[in-house]
């Protein structure tokens, strides 16, 4: 039996850290991601920003006035240029903080503003690229820091450039937006880890119940068990989930209740018990969830099928089917149901011998020779008195003989005469043992049956032999004075008991198809010649080919005397 404690808890922990790691992993990768997105988006905000106020800046009128005047100046004048209309407007614009400065050049690149006064008039401290006629945005350091600014060039009014408008926004800005964005990515990762943790569990739960809490090692040893029990045994199993679908069967069901192969189409594995075809007693007995055994007959086969429950933890998981082939055990049991009949009439026959012998030992003790004398020769001549078969002397094989006349020990008990019929011509020898065993199982199972149809009928009960030849093959006919068979279903199918048939006398149990099964395989039969009436009983015929040797005839005589 599997543990379920520790083990369960070191697979549960492992798939934990596995959850944990593969979050982690993902949420490193998208913070890493989100953070490299936001980056790049504020930057990309913060350049258009700039560019689009530095382009609004250079198309002012009063602007491209106040540095037309001033490029065509050969010296600046700081103090005015600190209270000029140049610096109030660059005020006003860094008063609205919608950029950090704003910096307007004359042709030369000196400063005609600045968020600091003191830098006025001065060369600035970055490339004027702006002075060549060009815009551009760029990351750079100057007198103010790092900055994202946008350069724009001022053009007069004949369109050449007389200076450029600077506007930046500085980095330190851009670093809140970003430590904004990333309070915001975290508090999202946290919670992303929290649910993590919450879905683990539940998984893990999820998991240990359909694992009913074995471990991934342990799963694997029960599919190779599984696969060694199912296919090592040769009875029949076959598993069917809690929701009544067919899980798994192996071979030896397969073969004894001639299911199709696990290839087609038709394979009962996934399909409910019900659809899958089997023999109606054994639907019954699932769903009644019965754990009585079974008997079917199913392919040719006799089979005692039995239904378990499977339990685990207070879990229902199904029921297994298991399948036991008795056909070579009911066979066996018929046969030695003949042997011991023959075996009752010698004990019989011995009684009824030992008490004619104190018989003539008495005469002879008496010294009435005579009497005895007289009482030996009318033994020999008339033969053992008890059981005596009318018509026995027609049958001149020894073994169908002896087993006649041991079933007319039975019948003589039961108060039945027994009788072969007088038109009963059998010729030819049993050809073997073998052979003698399957006649007289055939035989002796229809004497069985006749002898309880006559004991129900009216009147003295008699069964009657019919027994004839034909070259090797053995024909046989059994009539009796029972009421006939009043069913109107076949006795010879195999899910019919015809012993369980109110008003049919014929067959107990599986006696009848077992002996068609019997007969079947000498490639003969066994049929109702006459199903009777109610004044007549029935009558059954047999027909088991090359079970006799077939006697000699002249023409065969001569043939071998021809022969050098």
């Amino acid at each position: 039996m599997f543990r379920s404690g520790p083990r369960s808890r070191h697979f549960a922990s492992r798939i934990m850290r596995l959850q944990f790691l593969v979050v982690g992993v993902l949420i490193v990768l998208v913070t890493a991601g989100t953070l490299y997105s936001s980056y790049d988006r504020v930057f990309s905000r913060a350049e258009d920003t700039s560019l689009t106020i530095a382009r609004s800046v250079a198309v002012l009128p009063e602007v491209i006035d106040e540095v037309t005047r001033y490029a065509a100046m050969e010296e600046l004048d700081e103090k005015k240029l600190a209270n000029g209309k140049l610096q109030q407007l660059a005020n006003a614009i860094l008063e609205q903080k919608q950029a950090y400065f704003v910096v307007i050049t004359e042709d030369r690149g000196l400063r005609l503003s600045h968020p600091n006064p003191a830098e006025i008039g001065q060369m600035v401290s970055t490339d004027p690229v702006a002075l060549d006629g060009i815009e551009a945005v760029s990351r750079e350091h100057g007198t103010l820091g790092e900055s994202v600014r946008a350069k724009v060039p001022i053009r007069g009014a004949s369109g050449q450039v007389i200076g450029e408008v600077s506007v930046g926004v500085t980095t330190q800005s851009l670093t809140g937006a970003l430590l904004e964005s990333f309070s915001w990515i975290a508090l999202f990762a946290l919670l992303a880890a929290g649910l993590a943790t919450v879905a683990g569990r539940v998984t893990v739960r999820r998991l240990k119940r359909q694992t009913l809490g074995l471990e991934p090692t342990e799963i694997a040893q029960l599919v190779r068990d599984q696969q060694a029990v199912l296919y090592g045994v040769t009875e029949g199993v076959m598993g069917i989930g809690s929701d009544g679908r067919i899980t798994v069967r192996n071979k030896a069901a397969r073969l004894l209740l001639g299911l199709p192969h696990r290839t087609e189409l038709e394979d009962v594995v996934g399909r409910h018990f019900e659809s899958a075809g089997l023999d109606r007693r054994l639907v019954k007995a699932i769903k009644e969830r019965d754990r009585a055994p079974v008997r079917l007959e199913a392919n040719g086969h006799s089979l005692i099928a039995r239904v378990n429950e499977v339990n685990r933890d207070g879990l229902d998981l199904g029921q297994v089917v298991l399948l036991h082939d008795v056909t070579t055990i009911e066979a066996l049991g018929t046969k030695l149901d003949a042997v011991q009949d023959m075996a009752d009439a010698l004990r019989a026959q011995r009684h009824e011998f030992a008490n004619r012998m104190h018989a003539v030992l008495g005469l002879i003790d008496l010294g009435k020779i005579e009497q005895a004398e007289a009482y030996l020769r009318e033994v020999m001549e008339t033969g053992p008195k008890i059981a005596q078969v009318p018509g026995l002397e027609a049958i001149q094989d020894a073994y169908l003989s002896a087993f006649i006349s041991a079933k007319a020990v039975r019948a003589h008990e039961q108060g039945i005469e027994l009788r072969v019929s007088s038109q009963s011509m059998l010729f030819g020898q049993i050809a073997s043992a073998h052979d003698a065993q399957d006649a007289t199982a055939v035989l002796g199972n229809l004497l069985d049956n006749a002898f309880t149809a006559a004991l129900r009928g009216h009147g003295k009960p008699w069964v009657e032999i019919d027994l004839l030849s034909e070259a090797a093959t053995l024909h046989i006919a059994v009539a009796d004075s029972g009421p006939g068979i009043t069913t109107t279903e076949d006795i010879f199918a195999r899910d019919v008991s015809t012993g369980s048939h109110l008003g049919n006398e014929h067959g107990r149990g599986v006696g009848l198809p077992l002996i068609k099964r019997l007969a079947q395989a000498r490639s003969g039969d066994v049929w109702i010649a006459d199903p009777g009436t109610g004044t007549e009983g029935a009558v059954f015929a047999a027909r088991l080919p090359a079970v006799l040797v077939e006697p000699a005839t002249p023409e065969n005589n001569e043939n071998e005397g021809a022969q050098p």
